[in-house]
């Protein structure tokens, strides 16, 4: 895997997917069956976490053995494999979104809590690895939950390789996970970058521009696009600096500076409630505290756009 500057949450992902091994049944099988699975419970999208063992210390991701779980691992049960960890043991995700309370009753009452991913990397007591790994498996159950049917003739479709794949029986049309590439942009003109806040934010929460990649676009064209939809600016240079993963569902932000040609903004109010234009230092009074505008939380990319361009060393 190749390092990216600066580290972004929700990448690192330290798992062996193994692509080449998970279109063999017989090699699944073994791998489901073995002792040494660990198996990540996500209840509505939301996975499982154990409490620290000590005071102080952080929490842990739940990753249980068979035994503890067994009576889940039926038939008929989603089970997606996410790769093999750095000892060679098979890591599963399993959906349990049907099961009413399951912190209280049923095979895990009272081994932990089940919690928002977006809560869970805001925390910021689980470790690069785990988040990403976490990512992946609740980008690919929300997949599933939502693609049980072909869309191009309507029948019943059946998981294959792994989960990384839907059959349908019927047409025999093939569907796989699908990820969403977002531009997300700062535009950039003289010490000045551009930022806009969307309806319903944090009060005085300011952030880059987005948008989603459209059908037969570059990524600098879709950076020119939006830019001039949603501000009416246009640019010139774009340079890419980032990407990540984004499970909410499953986008994939991409993210990039442009050159602005001007500065006068035509807001487009369906799309931003406010965009105005800040300067460097203006930017590093507010990672401060005391500056003009509010940051976006770390785990965002657009924390990361903001800090490169006000020159600010990563955390």
């Amino acid at each position: 895997m190749t390092d990216q500057t600066p580290s972004m949450c929700f990448s690192g992902n330290p798992l062996d997917r193994a692509g080449n091994f998970r279109g063999d049944p017989a090699w699944l099988a073994e791998k489901y069956q073995s002792d040494d699975a660990l198996f990540i419970p996500l209840w509505q999208l939301q996975p499982l976490l154990l409490p620290p063992i000590a005071a102080g210390d952080s929490r842990d991701v739940g990753w249980l053995p068979r035994s503890a779980l067994a009576s889940l691992l039926t038939p008929d049960r989603l089970c997606i494999f996410l790769g093999l960890n750095r000892r060679d043991k098979p890591l599963f995700a399993i959906d349990i979104s049907e099961m009413a309370d399951p912190e209280n009753s049923g095979p895990l009452a009272n081994m932990g809590v089940f919690e928002d991913l977006r809560m869970i990397a805001g925390a910021g007591d689980i470790g690069v690895g785990d988040l990403a790994i976490l990512a992946q498996a609740k980008a690919m159950l929300d997949w599933h939950s939502r693609h049980g049917f072909c869309s191009k003739c309507g029948n019943a479709t059946q998981i294959s390789e792994a989960g990384y794949k839907r059959v349908c029986p019927a047409c025999q049309t093939e569907h796989f996970p699908r990820t969403d590439p977002v531009v997300i942009m700062l535009a950039t003109h003289g010490d000045d970058c551009l930022v806009g806040r969307q309806h319903g934010w944090p009060e005085n929460m300011f952030s880059a521009l987005a948008g989603f990649v459209e059908a037969g676009e570059t990524i600098e064209e879709a950076v020119a696009r939006e830019m001039m939809e949603e501000a009416g600016i246009e640019v010139g240079e774009v340079r890419y600096m980032a990407t990540q993963p984004w499970p909410f569902p499953a986008s994939l932000m991409i993210g990039c500076f442009a050159e602005a040609k001007n500065r006068d903004i035509k807001l487009d109010d369906k799309e931003l409630e406010d965009a105005r234009w800040v300067s460097r230092d203006e930017i590093r009074s507010s990672f401060a505290g005391d500056g003009p505008i509010g940051i976006p939380p770390s785990m965002a990319i657009a924390h990361h756009l903001v800090r490169q361009f006000a020159g600010i060393d990563d955390e």
